[in-house]
């Protein structure tokens, strides 16, 4: 028989338990029960309530306070879980957690019951409502989590595909301000050599025909090291000065860069006479600005590229479900990823003539590519050979992603697509690339496939040319 003090106390807890939404309408003697199998715990503020790694025996009901729960041993930036009076958390029934992956914390001062796992097949033979609640918490809780992995997964995606653009957009656009810098010197050395030049107005003519030849026999200077250039200049500042030309040293780099021959000196010198300073720095100027010009053509070309390709990735301003080319698809791909295989990833191309477009979700395509894509060049680490496939198969487009790294171990290949399941170190990865990958596909009435061995790690998708969606 009870003593009056504990029966007092069971029936205090009862009503609080009450209060709790799962219990509300169970009956007196099942939440007797329920307290009577429970243990009431107490934690007080910042102490520990779960130990990561610690056996997950037990299932709490916060009756007051609060909790925060995170991986001490994760990402700094981890997920945070918060549970706070009225809660039921830890382990629920039919939950497959073994041990704790997070460390529990009271942050206001909390009390629980806290019910042993052990009890939960006879708490499904007493209160079978109440299990059938408790599942679907758990149900709750793995689609919560599932969606906030999620969620960190993207981000973190776009974070590195942010970075790497940045990094991408960055050195063009950098070689955009030295090249307009390097031109306002330019400017500035053709109004100094036009106002100190004394040509006369009969040599003119001659002039201009002599800068065309030399222009026309012009090569691009190939120096092979520094130490050669360096030698060259000294050569040409020789020449200059045994000709009288002040500011040699300053003269002779850009001599040396237009890779002007003694040959061509020697014809310039004779067509400009004593104008020969001015007009040697007029024309070397001028050659400079051509170099200038085509460097900024290429730095801009290839910031339009890139966001051309940004455009292309995200199919901005078009319809979600339409006709999508794979080799243009891949290639924005590739291009959004350069940053990343630049490095010492060499990448080979191996489209089929005769593709056809495929009906398809464009922008969740390029999703599919980027992680495929992104694991390979984890997977090779910063060197090693990724071979990009695309062919026709029946009915079928088949897109190969290999790569010729360490392989995937044969006993987690059947796992690989899990949400969850991943072989990179803690923090490097949430295990959810792949499953994204194995959905999308899926929506898409496709199927992605795998096959490994070392030095050779081939993912397959098959997207159907005609939609079923």
């Amino acid at each position: 028989m009870t003593a009056p003090a504990e029966q007092s106390r069971i029936d205090a807890l009862v009503a609080e338990l009450r209060k709790v939404p799962p219990f509300a309408d169970q009956t007196q003697d099942d939440l007797q029960w329920f307290v009577s199998q429970s243990e009431e715990q107490r934690t007080a503020v910042g102490e520990i309530a779960a130990n990561e790694g610690a056996p997950a025996d037990t299932m709490l009901v916060i009756l007051e306070g609060e909790l925060r729960a995170r991986s001490e041993k994760g990402p700094a930036d981890g997920p945070v879980y918060t549970a706070r009076a009225g809660d039921v958390t830890g382990v629920l029934p039919f939950s497959r957690m073994k041990i704790y992956g997070v460390t529990v914390r009271a942050v206001l001062p909390m009390r629980a019951l806290a019910f042993p796992t052990k009890k939960f097949p006879e708490l499904f033979q007493r209160m079978p409502e109440l299990s059938q609640r408790l599942v679907g918490l758990l149900t709750d809780r793995v689609r919560t989590v599932t969606r906030n992995e999620q969620q960190r997964e993207k981000l973190a995606a776009l974070g590195k595909l942010s970075a790497g653009l940045a990094h991408e957009l960055n050195n063009p656009s950098a070689a955009a301000r030295r090249s307009a810098a390097a031109l306002h010197d330019c400017l500035n050395r053709l109004r100094a050599a036009g106002r100190n030049s004394t040509l006369r107005s009969e040599d003119c003519g001659l002039l201009a025909q002599c800068e065309d030849e030399v222009r026309a026999s012009l090569k691009c200077a190939d120096y092979k090291d520094e130490f050669t250039r360096a030698d060259r200049q000294d050569a040409i500042q020789s020449w200059l000065e045994a000709r009288g030309v002040t500011d040699a040293w300053k003269l002779a780099p850009l001599l040396a860069d237009a890779n002007l021959s003694d040959e061509h000196l020697e014809k310039f010198a004779g067509a400009a006479g004593v104008a020969l300073g001015a007009e040697l720095t007029r024309f070397a100027t001028l050659l400079e600005m051509e170099r200038i010009a085509s460097e900024l053509d290429n730095s801009t070309a290839r910031i339009s590229d890139l966001i051309k390709a940004i455009k292309e990735y995200s199919f901005m301003d078009q319809a979600p479900l339409q006709e999508v080319d794979i080799k243009s698809s891949l290639e924005t791909t590739l291009t959004i990823m350069h940053h990343k295989l630049k490095r010492g990833i060499v990448v080979t191309r191996d489209y089929a003539p005769d593709l056809p477009k495929v009906m398809a979700y464009g922008s969740e395509l390029n999703q599919v590519w980027t992680n495929l894509i992104d694991n390979a060049a984890d997977a090779m680490g910063s060197t090693g050979k990724l071979l990009v496939r695309a062919a026709r198969e029946n009915e079928y487009v088949l897109v190969e992603i290999v790569d010729n790294g360490p392989g995937i171990p044969p006993e987690v290949q059947s796992r690989i697509f899990e949400p969850f399941f991943t072989t990179k170190g803690v923090g490097e990865g949430t295990g959810l690339g792949l499953d994204v990958v194995h959905r999308i596909v899926q929506k898409m009435r496709g199927l992605v496939t795998v096959k490994s061995v070392p030095g050779d790690t081939r993912f397959q998708v098959r997207i159907p040319i005609q939609a079923t969606m």
